[in-house]
């Protein structure tokens, strides 16, 4: 055999693809699956990075993204003519095509919104009487002669600004513009003139020649300095009473910079440089925070300096923005780094068992070429040869599929994934193989597991991966998935550990039920269940990896879907805890009362099953922390959240709180649709003391008002009656219970009243149930005036989901979820096929003894029963048990909520999905089910004689 090995490597191979073209293909479709979803991972998280920092600098405000390059005006010490050339158009361009020239790499600038020119710092007072002056305090103005404003703006009316006959700093009349909302605000007209102070009391005259429409309005060149399209109404930091003024900027011609330099406002040269994020990648963050770090106090600056003068300083915001990216970036990498490990782990145990499969079938091929004489090397030589001509091509072809079909990222770690994933399966079987047939070997007994004894080594290897595992698991849950320095492959490996250690011990105590099922079993009259029971316990020396296999993926799908429900669920509850309801239609401000009719018809709205009107009161002021400790500690506790003395010690902290007034009823019930905290209405009944009051009677301070609190609030009132004033009336309050949440306010402090007690009585508030048609619901209300805001729950949950960065990494945990599963059901398959051929033997040889089709499918079918349920049901305690031993490790905020204002940002743990627990794990069983109904099918069909007739020395 090894005499001319080349001539006879080649008639090998082919051979034996033309022998077994179906195990072949089989083989390469599936490596070519693994090589795809190994080479894709690291490509779509690359995508998301990228995508999510191109995102969050595309969507910045321009005021924080833009890189400004600003000197202040040329020294005094200069020539004048020097002064004013360095204002001057030609002298900007040649300066900010240098700056651009020497942007360190990858920041680079949108060159079609670059902008530079002269303004003033300092905000010059306009005493044109035709001004709006708002408390008698006249506007301030800025001067800007920036560049290209026919290029990003429309002429409305008038023309444009021109700087005729060369504008020098002695000049006294130039020409301006304003963008149309200045016009409007400001009460400006073509024609109008303004006039600018100079340092040698001598004016500007400022004509206005033309009013400008933005035609980016949101775009860099007007939203860097927002001053320059909109003006705003400012307070004044220098008058002792609360009082306003205008503050706008007006557009003077391209090269008017030099007048400036005669004005007392501070004028600066600038050159304004919005980043072009179109080609930056994911990894490029570190190295762009790294380089606005030295544009701003390092070498960067030098050369900026260089360039653009001695004094010259770099401002800008865009290292915050890269900075907060970062962060989430690394949030959500140690979470998706578990669901690569994962996924990973299942794969590759897959491919191995495949390789037992192969090796298996043809094991008595290879010994009897082992007993002829064949060496270890050659056969397995030549086992490398006719796997990696299958399986190579297919790892390329799945490596090159990654690359079309999944968006930009670096090529070389999906090369090296997928390059991974073809040299496990070409090392696995040649390996597993050639271990096998060290020494030829005659046939062999079988292996029994419930007569098989673990050796020691086993024993000491699986206290190892235990101790592995249990400080895994540890470490997880005290400082969670990121460790602050990256990801640590060992904490994000814990479920996987766990999953290991699982089918180590599962696949110990399994004989166990089986030794105590085979003898009462053996009793019994009929066969078929002391047979199915005797078959389960047969087992090959390499039966732990199936069910290492099915454990893993479906641990691994168990926590996706828990991590996908628990970022659903986060968003919903965020959803709720800002609007209070389905929807909700309040008034723009605290005192703005809902009209009647407007509550009757909104609550009248096809779609609304539910209406609960609520008057809410903010800021509150309550009375001091209760004396003594103990306050609170008698209340009863409404949504078991622990007794208010529990919160005692944060008495202190709610010196403030939200009055809500509510119709007991229609609001527990509401509570309720919504799954909020069981609301105890009976305890708020208005009798008594607390009855309502007859129209227009006033309040007094004695009466007593039952109350629930939140702990906070309940902690600092105590058990006694206490006086509170607010807009509603005058009275006192008495703590009756506690709950952790409110419909109607987002404030953890808060104090819930029946509303029919209060002086005040209308309800600012209304919270609806059902799901109405926004468009009619809007429009009810519109008609009531345009005080009133509408918020729907619906809307306010589509604002979690905007980041690609989020969508991305959700993207890789629901395929996650779909690969464990599908491995999952490979694994079964695998599991079975291994065994194919002894089964079809066996019924065919009981058919000669009288066994009936019948009999042979329950045969079957009981004999898949016992590991079918044992993976199943050692999946579906893995994965709980993952899942509740990682949960406190695990916040999924960076995931669900990051990025978006005024979200609850408070820990989102892990919970167990059952749909992602139980689907997988059923799926086990039905197709275990299914594929031996299906050899007990194909089996009577063939016949005794074409099984039996080669002969079979089992």
């Amino acid at each position: 055999m090894s005499n001319d090995k080349r001539a006879a490597s080649a008639p090998w191979i082919r051979t034996r693809l033309r022998t077994a073209p179906g195990a072949a293909t089989a083989l390469a479709v599936l490596v070519l699956v693994t090589a795809f979803l190994a080479a894709a991972f690291p490509r779509a998280v690359d995508a998301y990075e990228t995508k999510g920092l191109r995102h969050d600098i595309a969507t910045a405000d321009a005021g924080r993204s833009t890189v400004e390059i600003a000197r202040p005006q040329p020294g005094l010490e200069l020539p004048q003519e020097q002064r004013e050339a360095e204002t001057r158009s030609p002298e900007l361009t040649r300066v900010g095509e240098a700056l651009l020239k020497a942007l360190p790499a990858p920041l680079r600038a949108d060159a079609s919104s670059v902008a530079y020119g002269v303004r003033t710092t300092k905000p010059s007072v306009a005493t044109e009487p035709w001004l709006p002056k708002p408390d008698a305090v006249p506007p301030k103005l800025t001067y800007v002669a920036q560049s290209g404003l026919k290029d990003h703006a429309t002429l409305a009316s008038g023309a444009w600004p021109t700087a005729s006959g060369g504008v020098t700093a002695d000049s006294r009349a130039v020409q301006g513009a304003v963008t149309e909302e200045t016009a409007a605000e400001l009460k400006v007209k073509v024609g109008a003139t303004i006039t600018l102070p100079t340092a040698a009391q001598e004016p500007i005259t400022v004509t206005i020649t033309g009013i400008v429409a933005p035609r980016d309005p949101k775009g860099s060149y007007w939203s860097a300095d927002p001053l320059l399209r909109s003006p705003s109404l400012v307070p004044d930091p220098g008058s002792s009473f609360p009082v306003n003024f205008w503050t706008g900027t007006v557009l003077l011609a391209e090269d008017t910079g030099p007048v400036l330099l005669s004005t007392a406002a501070e004028p600066v040269v600038f050159w304004r440089i919005p980043p072009d994020p179109t080609g930056l990648t994911g990894p490029d963050g570190s190295r762009l925070t790294s380089v606005i770090a030295s544009l701003e106090s390092g070498p960067g600056l030098l050369e900026v300096r260089r360039i653009a003068g001695g004094t010259a300083v770099v401002g800008t915001g865009l290292g915050t923005v890269v900075e907060a990216n970062a962060r989430m970036r690394d949030a959500i990498s140690p979470v998706i780094a578990v669901a690569a490990l994962g996924i990973g782990s299942v794969a590759a145990v897959v491919l191995l068992m495949t390789g037992a499969l192969i090796a298996a079938r043809r094991r008595n091929e290879l010994a009897l070429m082992r007993s002829r004489g064949g060496s270890l090397r050659g056969i397995g030589g030549r086992l490398l040869a006719e796997t990696a001509v299958t399986v190579l091509p297919a790892s390329a072809l799945g490596l090159l599929l990654a690359v079309l079909l999944v968006g930009e990222g670096r090529w070389w770690p999906g090369a090296l994934a997928a390059a991974g994933v073809g040299l496990l399966v070409c090392v696995a079987l040649p390996v597993r193989t050639t271990l096998q047939h060290i020494r030829p070997t005659l046939h062999g007994a079988r292996e029994d597991m419930v007569s098989a004894r673990p050796s020691r080594r086993r024993t000491v290897a699986e206290l190892t991966l235990l101790v592995l595992a249990v400080g895994a698991v540890t470490a997880l849950r005290r400082r969670g998935t990121s460790t602050g320095d990256g990801t640590d492959l060992l904490v994000s490996a814990a479920p996987v550990l766990v999953a290991l250690i699982a089918a180590l011990v599962l696949v110990r105590l399994y004989p166990l039920p089986l030794r105590l099922a085979t003898r009462p079993m053996a009793r019994l009259r009929g066969a078929i269940g002391f047979l199915s029971l005797a078959r389960a316990g047969r087992s090959s020396a390499g039966g732990a990896l199936p069910l290492l296999a099915l454990l893993l993926a479906l641990a691994t799908a168990a926590f996706g879907g828990s991590v996908i429900a628990g970022i659903g669920d986060a968003r919903d509850d965020a959803a709720l805890a800002s609007v209070g309801a389905d929807a909700r239609v309040s008034g723009m401000g605290d005192r703005v009362t809902l009209p009647d009719e407007l509550v009757r018809t909104v609550s009248g709205l096809d779609g609304v099953r539910d209406a609960a009107p609520v008057r809410v009161e903010y800021s509150v002021a309550m009375p001091e922390a209760a004396a003594g400790g103990d306050a609170g500690t008698g209340t009863d506790t409404a949504a078991g959240t622990g007794t208010a003395g529990d919160d005692a010690a944060d008495a202190g902290d709610a010196a403030t709180a939200a009055l809500v007034g509510v119709e007991p009823t229609s609001y527990a019930r509401l509570a309720r649709t919504h799954g909020l905290p069981a609301f105890p209405a009976a305890r708020l009944r208005a009798t008594g003391p607390s009855a309502p009051l007859p129209e227009g009677t006033k309040a007094g301070p004695e009466r007593i008002l039952p109350a629930i609190a939140s702990p906070a609030v309940a902690a600092r009132l105590g058990k006694e009656p206490r006086a509170v004033r607010t807009l509603s009336g005058d009275f006192q309050v008495q703590v009756v219970g506690t709950t952790a949440q409110v419909a109607a306010v987002s404030s953890t402090d808060f104090l819930i009243v029946n509303a029919a007690s209060l002086e005040q009585k209308a309800p600012t508030t209304l919270l609806l149930a059902g799901a109405p048609d926004p468009g009619k619901l809007r429009a009810a209300v519109d008609e009531n005036g345009k005080k009133f805001v509408v918020q729907l729950r619906s809307e306010e949950r589509a604002r979690y989901v905007n980041t690609p960065m989020q969508a991305g990494a959700e993207r890789i945990y629901l395929a996650a979820v779909a690969a464990g599963a599908g491995y999952a059901l490979l694994a079964v398959l695998l599991s079975l096929l291994q065994t194919a051929p002894e089964r079809k033997t066996l019924l065919a040889r009981l058919r000669t003894m009288g066994l009936t089709t019948a009999q042979g499918r329950r045969l079957l079918a009981f004999e898949a029963t016992p590991q079918a349920l044992l993976a199943a049901g050692g999946g579906l305690f893995t994965g709980w048990a993952t899942i509740a031993l990682l949960s406190p490790g695990v916040d999924l905020v960076p995931l669900a909520l990051a990025g978006v204002a005024g979200s609850d940002t408070g820990p989102v743990a892990l919970r167990t999905d059952l749909w992602s627990l139980g689907l997988p794990a059923a799926g086990v069983v039905a197709l275990a089910a299914a594929v031996a109904g299906v050899q007990a099918w194909w089996a009577s069909r063939r016949g005794s004689i074409t099984e039996l007739r080669a002969g079979d020395s089992r």
